[in-house]
């Protein structure tokens, strides 16, 4: 299958890694170049446009935000334009629910297909194929490429054929994310100033009530006050809590954690704390407690 793939961040350039193992044909693109060539070294072929596509069967995109996909799918020239009719773009970013319908009403007026396949996880388990994939489209399509996509991750599930909604699966899950992260925050903080090691603490919770991949592995990072380099960094966190707001308010759905949440992530962005993961949230409550500065190298 000819495969093409937009948007090499850390992310992008782990599952088009995992791509490239299964397959000879892979076109990558990504607006700085050098994120091309470590894939390009091992066989890829890289575009410098995202309109280069036009012998691609199917495309995945991995990129930031809304505008960042818009800039790579809707502008002219760019993907939409060159695919052909009868591929398949295949989005991966946490975007908008609007965006997504919007997505999937033009590629179909363009006689193309439209998926979206949010993927839980971070780096590393992307490098290891073990991410969680959700998808949303046409459920023949999803079952024809669910192979393609097993390359990256170690297990699927098809939600509707609204692509949309396995976006609104995907927001849900980063709000629960960020939930955790913050209470684990705040009962290490508490236990700590009482007199009890936030590393006993954690180990003790981690074997005992909560065993969950999320738990263990943020709140090492919370305990060990390890929040840079970034797996996921604190403003992406800030604009997925920004899109839950808006899906909420959409549906008309109360959600009293979203605003202590945004607080958190204002704070941080208020200091100018744009390179640090988004487990700084669960660090956030230690500072509040006087047991860490923000002065602190993190």
């Amino acid at each position: 299958m000819k495969i093409g793939f937009l948007g090499l961040g850390r992310m992008g350039s782990a599952m088009a890694q995992r791509l490239l193992a299964a397959t000879t044909d892979l076109i990558v693109y990504n607006r700085s170049t050098q994120a091309s060539a470590a894939l390009v070294a091992q066989g890829a072929r890289a575009v410098a446009r995202p309109g280069a596509m036009a012998d691609r069967e199917l495309v995945f995109t991995m990129l930031a935000d809304d505008q960042a996909l818009r800039d790579v799918v809707l502008a002219s020239g760019a993907l939409l334009e060159s695919l052909p009719e009868g591929a398949v773009h295949v989005s991966c970013s946490t975007i908008s629910m609007a965006l997504a319908a919007e997505l999937a009403e033009r590629h179909a007026a363009a006689g193309q297909h439209f998926v979206s396949l949010p993927v839980f996880g971070r780096p590393d388990a992307a490098a290891a194929g073990k991410l969680f994939l959700v998808a949303g489209g046409a459920e023949e399509i999803v079952e024809r490429l669910r192979p393609v996509f097993l390359r990256m991750g170690q297990d699927l599930w098809w939600v509707s054929p609204q692509p949309e909604l396995a976006n609104l699966v995907k927001l849900s899950g980063n709000f629960l994310i960020a939930t955790t992260i913050e209470s684990m925050g705040e009962a290490m903080a508490l236990v700590e100033k009482g007199g009890v090691d936030r590393h006993a603490y954690l180990d003790f919770l981690t074997r005992s009530l909560f065993t969950a991949p999320v738990h263990r592995n943020y709140g090492k990072l919370i305990a060990d006050r390890a929040v840079r380099p970034a797996g996921f960094a604190a403003p992406l966190g800030q604009k997925d809590l920004r899109l839950v707001g808006e899906a909420a308010e959409k549906l008309a759905v109360p959600m009293p954690f979203f605003g202590p949440l945004r607080e958190r992530f204002l704070a941080l962005a208020a200091r100018g704390e744009k390179d640090v993961d988004w487990a700084a949230l669960g660090v956030e409550a230690a500072r509040g407690a006087g047991l860490h500065s923000t002065n602190d190298d993190v």
